[in-house]
Formats: C-alpha cells, structure tokens, sequence
C-alpha cells in the first residue's frame, strides 16, 4: 500500500472506533498536574473535532477555561488478554473551546446523536458543550504499534 492508501485506511480505522465507543478519557491541565474525567464524546464526520458536554461547575471546565490544550484517549478494551494483539488506543491531541450560537446548534445534533439521552442535560442553561479541535491522534494496535495521524 502506498501512504495515502495506508491514511486512509488509518482514518476509516477510527472512524470505526469513535463510532462503537461511546466514552473517553479526557485529560486537562491544571496548575501543576494532569487531571481526567470519562466523558460522552461525539466526533464530527471529519473527524477533526471531537465533542462532550459538561456543566460549567466542573473542574475539567475551569481547567479548560485557563489551558485549552488537552489529550483525549478513546481505546476498545475489553480488559482481556486478548487486548493485546486486538485492542486499540489512540490519544488524541488538541485544543478545547466552546461552541456558540449556529455552532453549538450544529454541534448539539451531532452530540445527541450518539447520545439521545442526553438531551435534558445538554439543555441546561449551566452545560457548556466543548469542541476539541484535533492536531494529532496517535494510535496505539497490536500493543506497541504505533502511527501518527496529523490532521
């Protein structure tokens, strides 16, 4: 295969993933430390924005409001040995902001979507619905196979 046919094989790969996964590992920053939440995401069809709700009273939003940088992993293990040679991982690198006016529009269909029980929650006056902005998805298969995704 030559490297077009390999990224796109690559994209349809996970696309495929954060079509069957419903949660990931969100990581933001603060002062000194790493800190993670499980979120429900959603990806855009280009998969260069990923999505999640959270309210404004979090931890994950006001780290976000002072470093947008975060990383994002979103893996299909079943946390069996298997995993090992089957399962996949890809952490995803980008740039976090909330979405407005036609935007957030746009975005709550995609998010609810995936996740129609949301819909209460998303509605809240107090939720923020967050896009990552996707620079890298480093994927992780077969345990230590790695390949970099530049978007």
């Amino acid at each position: 295969m030559n490297a077009q046919q390999d990224e796109m094989q690559l994209r349809k790969q996970l696309k495929d993933l954060f079509n069957s996964q419903r949660f990931g590992v969100l990581g933001t920053l603060e002062q000194t430390h790493p800190y993670l939440n499980l979120v429900a995401f959603a990806q855009m069809d280009d998969m260069r924005s990923i999505l999640f709700a959270t309210t404004r009273a979090t931890r994950k939003y006001s780290n976000l409001s002072s470093k947008s940088g975060v990383a994002m992993l979103v893996d299909n293990r079943a946390n069996e040995v298997a995993d090992f040679r089957h399962a996949i991982a890809v952490t995803i690198i980008g740039t976090a902001t909330e979405l407005e006016g036609n935007e957030k529009q746009d975005g709550e269909r995609i998010y609810l979507a995936k996740h129609p029980h949301m819909k209460e929650f998303l509605a809240s006056s107090a939720t923020a619905l967050i896009r990552v902005q996707v620079r890298t998805c480093y994927v992780v298969s077969r345990f230590q196979n790695v390949t970099v995704l530049n978007l």
